[in-house]
């Protein structure tokens, strides 16, 4: 049983890797979660979708292993949360997560296993989204952040000297600020300066399909950043592919030319040769690589989760 947790959503599912063409879901259940609400609400949620989905697959919840995407900052190993003043899920910084849904789902709290959320997105889609099995493969997902995978034949790579600290490109620097300050559903927004406080993301690439130079302009600029700050690692790390993913890669066909352009000059090298495309999993490809990481840890192999906290 398998668990995305985001800012916004809980998303639980029963993943079969053992069906015909790798893995299905057997159950999916999404819900909406306040994450400002308290610890008890919050697990409450989590734990609710958890059981939903459980019997939507005909699956005694208690007599399972739990394996949720987190995102961070987040002890892994712990399963204790450290979101204060990060905007989302204050009322579980210092919480035991990983007692605390134990309790709730009536399973040991050994059990329960948390998988960084980038990295897991980027072990589903090198498993079951990429139609060939890259060696080096990374993925990056934009959204309201931006998250990152470095993806060694199968194995996650957080602390080697030919991927950025921790594995996280949001952590890397462009023109004195934070990626994500240039390249994030905010930014996007921020760059385009529409007076329509509703606009998204999706609504903004919609107009650059129409002919709006403007905002056309706002993806080239914040897809060519990515590149200019990315492209360095793809060729240190031997990259031969990429995915990106994410609620924005949905509008890659306005995404593409800019970060292109932006390889052109950070990595020519492998402007030519890197295999780039948009997810193919999308919201489901967490799901099935905590799956993975949960049936190799299962045949004891050992797998490298998340990042050592900074």
């Amino acid at each position: 049983m398998v668990v995305d947790v985001g800012g916004s959503h809980v998303t639980a599912a029963a993943v079969s890797t053992a069906a015909p063409g790798g893995a299905a879901l057997l159950s999916r259940i999404e819900r909406s979660v306040d994450s400002h609400a308290s610890s008890a609400v919050v697990l409450d949620s989590w734990a609710a979708a958890c059981v939903d989905a459980a019997e939507g697959a005909g699956i005694d919840a208690g007599g399972r292993d739990w394996g949720l995407a987190m995102p961070g900052p987040f002890d892994y190993d712990h399963g204790i949360g450290h979101y204060a003043r990060v905007g989302k899920f204050e009322h579980l910084a210092g919480v035991d997560i990983r007692s605390g849904l134990a309790d709730r789902l009536g399973v040991e709290p050994m059990r329960v296993r948390f998988v960084h959320d980038a990295g897991a997105y980027g072990i589903g889609e090198w498993r079951y989204g990429s139609p060939t099995r890259h060696t080096r493969f990374v993925c990056v997902t934009l959204g309201t952040g931006v998250g990152s995978a470095f993806v060694d034949d199968g194995a996650l790579v957080f602390d080697r000297a030919d991927v950025p600290p921790g594995g996280e490109v949001h952590r890397l620097p462009f023109d004195g600020r934070d990626l994500e300050d240039t390249i994030s559903t905010r930014a996007l927004l921020a760059r385009y300066a529409s007076p329509d406080p509703g606009l998204s993301v999706k609504e903004l690439a919609s107009r650059a399909r129409s002919g709006d130079a403007r905002a056309q302009g706002a993806f080239d600029t914040g897809m060519e950043a990515l590149a200019l700050a990315v492209g360095p690692w793809l060729a240190a790390f031997g990259a031969t592919a990429l995915v990106v993913g994410g609620s924005i890669s949905r509008s890659w066909d306005v995404l593409e030319r800019g970060f292109r352009a932006g390889l052109e000059t950070s990595a020519p090298e492998l402007a030519g040769t890197l295999d780039i495309a948009p997810s193919r999993l999308l919201a489901d490809a967490p799901l099935y690589g905590v799956a993975h990481l949960l049936e190799r840890s299962a045949a004891g192999a050992r797998c490298v989760t998340a990042p050592a906290l900074p």
